[in-house]
C-alpha cells in the first residue's frame, strides 16, 4: 500500500491527495483532465494533483516508432514514478500500453472508447478531396506500419512516409510545408483536442482497421493498492473493457507490437462480441484476416472480489466491475483468433515484416 498523502485546509479539514501521472503533451493533459473530472465528481472530498512528465517517446522525434524497438516508449517514465510512489495512478492511451505490464502494475479501468478509427487530415490546398482522389504519387504521412501496410494495398497510387511528433507538431508539419498531401491520425485524438473540423475522412474497416486499444483511455495503478483500484474501477465501460481485452489477447498471442503491422476491428451486438484481426506484410501485399465471435452475456451478478489478486489480470487489465465470465470469453476469443491466424501462416508474415523493418 502506498503512503497516503493528506492536506489540511484553513478550517482544519483534512483531505486525501491523489497524484495523477501523465505525459506533458496537450492531448495527454486533455485526456488526463477528463479522467480527473470524473473522479472528482465521484470523490469530491479528495484532492487530485496532476504530475506531468516527458517520456522517451516524446523525446526521440527523429526516428520512426517502429525502429526504436522499445516496448514502453510512452509509459516507462510514468511507471517509474508509480513504482516510487511519486504518483498514485497514471492515465494512458491504452494503445501505448504493452500487453504484458511490469510486475506489480495493472490497468484498473478502461474508459468508454472514443471513435477508434483512423482519420485523414488533408493539406489545406487539398480541401474537399479524399485519399482516392489525391493525385498519383501524393505523399501521405504516418508513423504507423499498420496504417501504411493497409493503405498501400488500398491506395497503390499514393506514397507513404514517416512523420513523427505529437498531434500539434504533425499538423504543423502538414500545414506549413509541402512535404505531405495528407497525414493519417487517430480520430480519437483529433476529437478530444476539439479539432473535428480537420477531419477530411474517417477510414472504415474496409480501408484501414485500427490499432489494438485505439481510442480508449486506461488508468494504470499499483496492483496491490486495493483502495485506488476500487476508486478507478467505477470508470470501467464494460463493452470497451471486453473489446480491448479481446484485442490485447489477440496481439499478445501473435507476439505483435509497434514493429509489426497488426490490426483489429471489434464490435458488440446483441450480447455477442465480434473480433476481426489481421496481419500484413510491410507493403500490404501479403495479409491474413479472419473474424470470430463469442457470447458475452452474463445472467449472474458480478461477483464481489474480497481481495485484489494480481492473478486476476487478463492481458494487464483488472476489471473489478465487469463480469468475470464475459472477461474470460473475451480473452479466449483473442487467443482463439490468434491461433487461427497462426495456423494459416501469420508468424511467417510477421517475421518477414519485422526483419524488413529492422533492415530499413
Amino acid at each position: 500500500m502506498s503512503e497516503k498523502t493528506n492536506l489540511q485546509d484553513a478550517d482544519g479539514k483534512v483531505s486525501r491527495v491523489i497524484r495523477v501521472g501523465t505525459r506533458k503533451s496537450q492531448l495527454a493533459r486533455i485526456q488526463t483532465d477528463s479522467v480527473v473530472e470524473k473522479l472528482k465528481e465521484l470523490h469530491p472530498d479528495v484532492q487530485f494533483e496532476i504530475v506531468a512528465m516527458s517520456t522517451t517517446g516524446d523525446k526521440i522525434l527523429d526516428t520512426a516508432l517502429s525502429k526504436i524497438g522499445e516496448k514502453s516508449l510512452f509509459t516507462k517514465e510514468l511507471e517509474n514514478a508509480l513504482e516510487k510512489n511519486e504518483v498514485d495512478l497514471v492515465v494512458h492511451s491504452l494503445k501505448d500500453l504493452p500487453t504484458v505490464l511490469p510486475v506489480g502494475f495493472t490497468i484498473g479501468s478502461v474508459l468508454k472508447r472514443e471513435n477508434p478509427h483512423d482519420a485523414v487530415v488533408l493539406h489545406p490546398k487539398h480541401k474537399g478531396k479524399r485519399l482516392d482522389s489525391l493525385a498519383n504519387k501524393s505523399v501521405v504521412g504516418t508513423s504507423s506500419l499498420r496504417r501504411a501496410a493497409q493503405l498501400k494495398k488500398r491506395f497503390p497510387h499514393l506514397e507513404f512516409k514517416d512523420i513523427r511528433g505529437n498531434l500539434n507538431t504533425r499538423l504543423k508539419k502538414l500545414d506549413e510545408k509541402d512535404d505531405f498531401s495528407a497525414i493519417v491520425l487517430a480520430a480519437a485524438g483529433l476529437r478530444r483536442m476539439g479539432w473535428d473540423n480537420r477531419i477530411s475522412q474517417i477510414l472504415g474497416p474496409e480501408d484501414c482497421m485500427y490499432a489494438v486499444g485505439q481510442g480508449a483511455l486506461a488508468v494504470e495503478v499499483r496492483a496491490r493498492d486495493q483502495d485506488i483500484l476500487e476508486m478507478v474501477s467505477v470508470l470501467n465501460d464494460s463493452d470497451t473493457v471486453l473489446r480491448c481485452m479481446a484485442e490485447r489477447a489477440f496481439l499478445k498471442h501473435l507476439e505483435g507490437g509497434c514493429s509489426v503491422p497488426v490490426a483489429v476491428y471489434t464490435e458488440v451486438k446483441n450480447s455477442q462480441l465480434y473480433l476481426t484481426g489481421a496481419v500484413y506484410s510491410l507493403d500490404g501485399s501479403d495479409s491474413l484476416k479472419e473474424t470470430m465471435q463469442t457470447s458475452i452475456s452474463s445472467d449472474s451478478q458480478v461477483e464481489e472480489q474480497e481481495k485484489v489478486d494480481e492473478k486476476v489480470q487478463r492481458v494487464g487489465i483488472t476489471a473489478l466491475k465487469v463480469s468475470e465470465a464475459a472477461q474470460d470469453a473475451a480473452e479466449k476469443l483473442g487467443v482463439d483468433l490468434g491461433n487461427l491466424l497462426l495456423s494459416k501462416g501469420a508468424k511467417e508474415i510477421l517475421t518477414v515484416a519485422r526483419q524488413l523493418n529492422d533492415a530499413r
